[in-house]
């Protein structure tokens, strides 16, 4: 035997070696670049979501949101964009070390993951919008939990509030579920204030200014009582005279109160306001 046959299943030896070190090399590429691109999105998404929402603070409807809360609303907002952008890095860096381990083509993998993208796209685009939504909802702070809105011709108290939907509990105790992509109007009636809006109807013949007065009394009255003050801004006073209809003249009651107590202040206002003409003598029309 030749004795340098010997020699040939050890020359090998080396080149397998070197094959295993540079895919080690390659793999160990491939998870920096991921980590660094996972890095810097997130660097990236913070600085965004930073920036919308300190303008917001500074000069959006997001001004009387706490420092605690905006940290919040920010946390949010990057984890989505963040989850989202490490699933694609995470996918796509897992089939890059497929080929370099085992030399497979990745090209028809890619080419379908292109398609299967475009598929679960076209599939979930609903919730893709619902999740965006919330989250523009979040960054312009449209509304919050406990707030009273209307949204998708539905309104309640928001008991619960997640980016992909909004839950409210209506005057009947009845639940809604509203997906945010369903919302194209938020209206917020308890930002920061709201209002008493009135119309009283009084019958023709009536002296105006005596009623004016008499209105006008009754919310100082009720913006001096203890129990009621508080509540208010402004007193309820005439604003105008708004109508002259069939039935009597009407008064434009308005008045402004804090957050949530236009409903509980109107009531109250309401019934000082029968007493108080039923003693002046009054009279509302009867239809």
């Amino acid at each position: 035997m030749d004795p340098f046959d010997l020699q040939v299943p050890w020359s090998s030896q080396p080149l397998h070696l070197g094959a295993a070190l540079r895919v080690a090399a390659e793999v160990v590429a491939i998870l920096v670049v991921a980590a660094i691109v996972i890095r810097v999105a997130h660097v990236f998404v913070r600085g965004i979501a930073r920036a919308l929402l300190n303008r917001e603070s500074q000069e959006g409807t997001a001004q009387e949101l706490s420092a605690l809360e905006l940290k919040k609303r920010q946390d949010t907002i990057e984890a989505l964009a963040v989850n989202v952008i490490r699933f694609f890095v995470v996918v796509i860096a897992s089939l890059m070390i497929l080929e370099a381990a085992f030399a497979l083509d990745i090209g028809p993998a890619l080419a379908g993951l292109g398609i299967a993208g475009i598929a679960i796209g076209l599939g979930t685009q609903h919730l893709v919008r619902d999740y965006l939504n919330g989250a523009l909802i979040l960054i312009e702070n449209q509304y919050g939990k406990g707030d009273v809105v209307r949204i998708a011709g539905v309104s309640g108290t928001v008991e619960d509030f997640t980016l992909r939907r909004t839950t409210l509990r209506d005057q009947d105790g009845t639940v809604h579920t509203v997906p945010n992509g369903e919302i194209t109007v938020a209206s917020n009636l308890t930002r920061v204030f709201g209002r008493v809006n009135q119309d009283v109807k009084v019958v023709y013949g009536t002296d105006i200014e005596k009623a004016t007065a008499v209105v006008n009394g009754v919310g100082q009255e009720l913006a001096a009582d203890p129990e009621w003050g508080p509540r208010i801004l402004e007193a309820p006073r005439v604003e105008r005279v708004s109508a002259l209809g069939e039935l009597g003249i009407t008064l434009k009651i308005l008045g402004t109160v804090r957050a949530s107590e236009q409903w509980a202040v109107g009531g109250e206002l309401r019934k000082r306001l029968l007493t108080a003409f039923q003693e002046n003598g009054i009279d509302i029309p009867h239809s």
